[in-house]
């Protein structure tokens, strides 16, 4: 899939935990894990702001494309 997910470089970046994330974001860690390979299908955009305001970044930080070769 080209949309990969920075999560876990946000994470490290602001030394947190996935479960201290999924807590403030308000999901549970098995879809924060989901999100976090990039096995999800979607994401709400309630789901992305949230995850910007507790990481303290811009969607963009999160989410990058790289095309399939």
């Amino acid at each position: 899939m080209p949309i990969i997910t920075n999560i876990d470089v946000m994470l490290a970046r602001r030394k947190m935990s996935s479960g201290e994330l999924a807590e403030k974001v308000g999901i549970t860690p098995a879809n924060l894990s989901i999100l976090k390979c990039g096995k999800a299908k979607a994401v709400r955009l309630s789901t992305l702001n949230a995850l910007c305001q507790a990481l303290d970044c811009q969607p963009g930080d999160i989410l990058e494309f790289k095309p399939e070769e």
